[in-house]
């Protein structure tokens, strides 16, 4: 019986040959890639590749060695066409991408809309980032800022993606691919929330709370103090804090920011009610430009994959492979595809950049659909 160090000694010489036949495979397949190039034939050829796994597959005796001899194939030749697409990134073959390099916003001269009404976390966030001067109006809902830069109503839209504490905005996401709109910016801003209502209101007096359900769900550790309080939600804090001023009423208060309780006229009865004293929001700015700053750091993305085994996982291995650093990946279900998905990633880059050129190629190339959503 051979000994544990002979048995390892073959694995070491197997390994060796190994290494030398990967990298004569690859050398061909550089060449293959200087011939695709030459005669504009696509990298990715995916029923070539179905057939060569099912022909590699007859080779083995076992199902295990079957499955193994697949995944081992599926990497070989996903190598080769990151290498190719590097390639054609070398030639000058990837082109520009749709988008307008730009040095700055124009925000002196700019119409920007915001979701709520006057007071809203979302007119905090347009104000930080556009200043207190900025030419602003207020629209009801999400879809409505939306429609109004895509119709040309607003030159900017500013409005919520993500909160730390509840996560994603997930109505975003799907409003990013229904409309042509494009992120060329962000900001977050802490969310702190106030019990506030008619100046000279007592604690006792209170028999109503109104606010949106999420700030609601983000101060439930001090509105379980006062349980017979009825909780209502409605559309977000601002018209919440809004209601109040406008019906009068000493029972009813509003849960929302201290910025809306001034601009409302509201007296803030007890401050900083978030469970989470962290707690904050990132913003987006949207246009209907295809524009990005020279600058910009961070590409939003949005993709579909194949209902297939390791089809997420070969799309991933484009970041990996041209060195870009992945921060957030989100999924939402695609409509009329049950038990199919659609993913958000954000990563780190420029789309000046060769290796996010060649990164955006690869999963053009493999996904089902891709749409870049924005530099910034």
């Amino acid at each position: 019986m051979s000994t544990l160090e002979e048995l390892r000694a073959e694995l070491d010489k197997i390994d060796n040959q190994i290494v030398r036949l990967y990298e004569q495979r690859m050398n061909c397949s550089e060449k293959l890639g200087e011939c695709k190039i030459s005669n504009g034939i696509k990298v990715f050829d995916r029923q070539r590749e179905h057939n060569k796994l099912q022909e590699m597959a007859s080779q083995v005796s076992t199902d295990f060695n079957k499955k193994g001899v697949q995944e081992l194939f599926e990497q070989l030749m996903s190598m080769s066409r990151k290498m190719q697409y590097q390639q054609l990134v070398k030639a000058g073959a990837l082109g520009r991408l749709p988008f307008i390099e730009v040095p700055s916003l124009d925000a002196e001269h700019a119409r920007i809309v915001f979701p709520g009404t006057e007071g809203a976390y979302s007119q905090a966030a347009m104000e930080y980032y556009f200043g207190e001067n900025c030419n602003s109006f207020y629209v009801r809902t999400f879809r409505d800022a939306m429609e109004a830069i895509e119709e040309g109503a607003a030159d900017y839209a500013v409005l919520p993606i993500e909160n730390s504490t509840a996560g994603a905005v997930d109505e975003m996401y799907d409003l990013l691919v229904e409309f042509e709109n494009f992120i060329v910016g962000e900001t977050i801003i802490p969310i702190t929330h106030t019990l506030s209502g008619l100046p000279g209101t007592k604690m006792d007096d209170i028999e109503r709370v109104y606010s949106k359900g999420v700030a609601l769900m983000q101060a439930s550790r001090f509105l379980n103090e006062h349980s017979d309080w009825q909780q209502i939600s409605v559309a977000n804090t601002a018209i919440a804090a809004k209601k109040i001023i406008e019906e009068q009423d000493k029972t009813q208060a509003a849960v929302c920011s201290a910025y809306a309780a001034k601009v409302h006229g509201l007296e803030v009865l007890e401050d900083n009610i978030n469970d989470d004293p962290n707690n904050s929001t990132r913003f987006i700015v949207v246009t209907n430009q295809k524009i990005f700053l020279k600058d910009a750091k961070k590409i939003s993305i949005c993709f579909e994959v194949p209902h297939e085994s390791g089809s997420l996982y070969h799309l991933l291995s484009h970041f990996i492979y041209n060195d870009l650093n992945m921060s957030k990946i989100e999924s939402r279900p695609i409509e009329g595809r049950n038990w199919e998905y659609r993913f958000f990633v954000d990563f780190e880059g420029n789309l000046a950049d060769p290796a996010v050129k060649n990164a955006i190629r690869g999963l053009r190339e493999e996904s089902r659909s891709l749409r870049i959503l924005g530099n910034y």
